[in-house]
């Protein structure tokens, strides 16, 4: 499911950012500057999901929301501070997105003749194969 462009403008007012000193790369800005991007979305508080969408949200990424119930995610990976931003940005979107795109429903297929047929000659040489290799009865 994607989000609207709307819907992305209002989770970006919701988003709460923090930096850090990245231990990425950086030279000698790593020890300087603080380039590592921390983002906290607290879902129970958003206006932007609907109950069902939060209840979804909160089962398939329970492993990324801490004990406050916010969605936390970093990024440090860059050496600009802004490309980090963008980049956790990003993945938050696409974490959202496949969490709330429904699965697709299986259909149950019948085999084919022709795989029938194939697996049963499968059967037939394997069985061959064995009685070849016994020893003959005097």
């Amino acid at each position: 499911m994607r989000i609207s462009e709307e819907r992305r403008n209002r989770l970006l007012d919701e988003f709460k950012f923090t930096s850090s000193r990245s231990s990425g790369p950086g030279g000698q800005n790593v020890n300087k500057v603080n380039s590592r991007i921390e983002l906290h979305f607290n879902l129970e508080e958003s206006d932007v999901f609907s109950a069902d969408e939060k209840h979804t949200i909160k089962i398939k990424l329970a492993n990324r929301i801490n004990s406050e119930g916010e969605i936390f995610l970093a990024s440090g990976v860059e050496r600009s501070q802004w490309q980090n931003k963008e980049r956790v940005i990003q993945r938050f979107f696409e974490l959202v997105e496949k969490a709330l795109t429904p699965r697709k429903k299986r259909i149950k297929t019948e085999p084919t003749q022709a795989s029938k047929i194939k697996r049963l000659d499968g059967k037939k040489q394997l069985s061959l194969k064995k009685q070849i290799r016994k020893k003959p009865e005097l």
